[in-house]
């Protein structure tokens, strides 16, 4: 077991390359990493809390354990993150511009998350409570709703979205023309 022996508050991280030369775990508060690379790292049993970051690229990093809450990420890659490996103690983020294209948000409880101008591609949202979330201008090809809570989730001006309405919870959720036709996909019928 990873054990965090250090506190690390309202700092500034510009262009670190954590994967080459990772520090020993740590509780990060109020920070902000700007242009980091965490791709492919070990962050396991790490926690940000109220942090921010702006074009970091976490790729494929290790995050079991790892604690995200009231996090905002911007203009990042977060390809193929398992967030649902992640520490659910508190946890809550939001995501602006960024790529999380093959990652996996499964049976994890995060209502009222914002993805805003994202690509969410082949993301696996499987028995997610997405109550309350946004997908305001984000790309959603091929992302799996299994069995979700998408109660009162805004996808007004998302794009490419397959949703079965039998196998998920979507009462009050917002939709946009021409879009909504996405409900249909399961009932293999052609809209013209």
């Amino acid at each position: 077991m990873i054990r965090v022996n250090k506190y690390i508050q309202d700092q500034q991280f510009e262009a670190v390359d954590f994967k080459e030369d990772p520090p020993a775990p740590a509780e990060y508060e109020n920070c902000v990493f700007i242009n980091c690379n965490f791709g492919g790292a070990n962050l396991g049993k790490w926690s940000f809390s109220e942090c921010e970051f702006e074009g970091c690229d976490l790729s494929s990093a290790k995050i079991v354990g790892t604690g995200f809450k009231e996090v905002v990420f911007r203009n990042c890659k977060l390809l193929g993150l398992a967030f649902d490996t992640c520490s659910d103690f508190l946890l809550s983020f939001q995501f602006t511009g960024c790529n999380l294209n093959f990652s996996s948000f499964y049976s994890l409880k995060i209502p009222n998350t914002s993805f805003s101008n994202c690509r969410l591609q082949e993301v696996d949202f499987t028995e997610t409570d997405l109550s309350g979330a946004t997908f305001s201008e984000s790309d959603l090809s091929g992302t799996i709703f299994q069995n979700s809570r998408l109660e009162n989730c805004d996808f007004r001006n998302a794009i490419n979205y397959s949703i079965n309405p039998q196998e998920n919870l979507l009462t009050k959720a917002k939709f946009s023309l021409p879009e909504v036709v996405g409900l249909l996909d399961v009932f293999r019928i052609t809209v013209e």
